[in-house]
């Protein structure tokens, strides 16, 4: 097989077993493990499935014509002899009256239960060590001469364990010519195989990574053609379900259709990646619904966009710099400071000025509170009469420390907790005048007008 690798579908293997050329059981059972295991050696090196063949061979006197008879699988017992056809052992012995043939057959009958206990379990039983060989076929021959035949051997051991009988002439091969121990007419019968060349080997490995490859790809294609439907069903089902008059979630809803849209007809334009195709792209029959639900959109209508929120402007000042130390009256230097911070304060009909005063946590929580509101009133004075602007305008209050702006723990966040805030709040009627007394528009541009003054 390894000169010619193009016969390897031609060749096959005969094992001839005689046991009238063994003396001892022993010595025949090791030859016969050590070529199983050379046949499964054979077979798994060239991974060719080579034919076995068992064959035994008996010669004796009494014999009167030489015969094959083959025994397959699952097939009767055929018996072969020279220039003439195959038949059954049944019509075999049927043609000869004397009944030499039926002697003939209780050998080959006795050689076949032979070989079923001793030869092929060697073949076919369990052994860890060596895997089981099947034969394909077993064959027996009988004639009357046999080269290398020897007087005490297990042929003639065999028959005097089953008959109780001594030795028998006829039991002895007679002197001449061996007949062939290859058959030709099992030629034909054996099956015929396939040579294993590196090249078809070659050939075959390649066309298996190519069905391989090309199933793993049409596995992926499937696969991702089927995730598409199942995405753009979804969001088909989920814009359906979105009530029209919840406008902004049918807006994101048809924004993804119509990315969706745009992605299917790019590809029926340019072509579908790779990954959908190989036949199985699903895109073309998803245009029209996806369209469809696109088209069904009604746009909200237009709507006055609310005016945003003022946010009230809140002016910080320090309680240091515009009083003494438990003091609510303003110090004579505190004008400035005040005119300074307030120039972006402005008093107009719907605004309300809020004065709020806030203190440290230095000193009794009730003191405080006064002490706030006290100061906040001061300034809230200070506003009103130096800017001529109604007390309807403003609100004062009085937190005391309950609104801390930093931790009263350390100097710095005290400092920062004593403060006057002034802030405008949006409030309806308020800083309303009867009569024809104007509200000043800047309260800062009034007091920078009187410091000038």
């Amino acid at each position: 097989m390894w000169l010619r690798p193009a016969w390897a579908g031609q060749l096959a293997a005969m094992i001839c077993v005689n046991p009238q050329q063994y003396a001892c059981g022993q010595v025949l059972a090791p030859r016969l493990y050590e070529l199983r295991w050379q046949i499964g050696r054979l077979r798994r090196e060239t991974r060719q499935a080579v034919p076995l063949l068992l064959s035994s061979h008996i010669a004796g006197q009494a014999v009167t014509e030489s015969l094959w008879q083959t025994a397959f699988p699952s097939e009767p017992v055929r018996v072969w002899q020279d220039n003439c056809a195959p038949c059954g052992v049944t019509a075999w012995t049927s043609q000869d009256e004397s009944g030499v043939r039926l002697q003939q057959q209780a050998m080959l009958n006795s050689l076949a239960n032979w070989f079923s206990q001793h030869i092929s379990p060697t073949f076919i039983d369990e052994n860890p060590d060596i895997p089981p060989v099947l034969p394909y076929a077993v064959l027996f021959h009988q004639g009357q001469s046999m080269a290398g035949a020897i007087e005490h051997n297990l042929w003639v051991d065999w028959l005097r364990q089953q008959t109780s009988l001594g030795q028998v002439a006829g039991w002895m091969p007679v002197e001449g010519k061996e007949t062939s121990s290859l058959p030709d007419f099992v030629l034909p019968l054996l099956p015929k195989g396939h040579a294993s060349t590196p090249r078809r080997r070659a050939i075959c490995h390649a066309l298996t990574l190519f069905t391989v490859a090309a199933m793993i790809a049409l596995c992926s294609s499937g696969w991702h053609n089927r995730q598409l439907l199942q995405r753009i069903a979804f969001d088909i089902q989920h814009y359906y379900t979105v009530p029209m008059q919840d406008y902004l979630p049918k807006a994101q809803a048809v924004v993804v259709l119509r990315s969706h849209a745009t992605q299917l007809d790019s590809w029926s334009r340019n072509g579908e990646p790779l990954r959908l195709g190989l036949g199985l792209y699903q895109g073309s029959s998803l245009r029209m619904p996806v369209l469809n639900a696109i088209k069904s959109y009604v746009p909200p209508p237009p709507s006055s966009e609310p005016k945003p929120t003022p946010i009230p402007k809140i002016v910080r000042l320090d309680s240091m710099s515009l009083f003494d130390v438990g003091s609510d009256r303003l110090k004579p230097g505190s004008t400035k400071v005040l005119v300074n911070a307030l120039v972006g304060i402005k008093a107009k009909p719907g605004w309300l000025i809020v004065v709020a005063g806030h203190t440290d946590d230095t000193g009794d929580e009730a003191s405080n509170q006064q002490l706030s509101l006290k100061r906040a009133v001061s300034v809230r004075n200070w506003m009103r009469d130096t800017g001529e602007v109604p007390e309807s305008c403003f609100a004062v209050q009085g937190y005391g420390e309950s609104r801390p702006r930093e931790t009263n723990d350390t100097e710095a966040g005290r400092a920062a907790n004593r403060r006057v805030e002034i802030s405008l709040v949006p409030q309806a009627n308020a800083c309303q005048v009867t009569g024809a007394t104007p509200v000043s528009p800047a309260l800062g541009d009034a007091l920078t007008q009187k410091m000038e003054k």
